[in-house]
């Protein structure tokens, strides 16, 4: 297993929340949500300040989940729930 598909498995998406996007560790927060504050510019710091409840590798999970999508790689570490 690389270090891309440890974080990646902090990646789940399950049709039931938020429409089956890609969220963190089930926080019902969405990798696109942070994705988007860092495209905005906020810091890994300020976001990990105003949700105590992430760790800083699920902030790398994002970006390597965004990588993974970008370059076309396989996403078999994302947990993908059925309903």
């Amino acid at each position: 297993m690389t270090s891309d598909d440890i974080l990646l498995s902090r990646i789940a998406a399950n049709p039931e929340i938020f429409g089956g996007k890609p969220i963190i560790r089930g926080l019902r927060i969405s990798v696109e949500f942070i994705l988007s504050l860092l495209a905005q510019g906020e810091t890994a710091n300020a976001i990990l300040e105003d949700f105590p409840e992430l760790e800083p590798d699920d902030i790398r999970a994002c970006l390597a989940y965004a990588h993974a999508v970008i370059a076309n790689d396989r996403l078999d570490a994302v947990e993908v729930s059925q309903v």
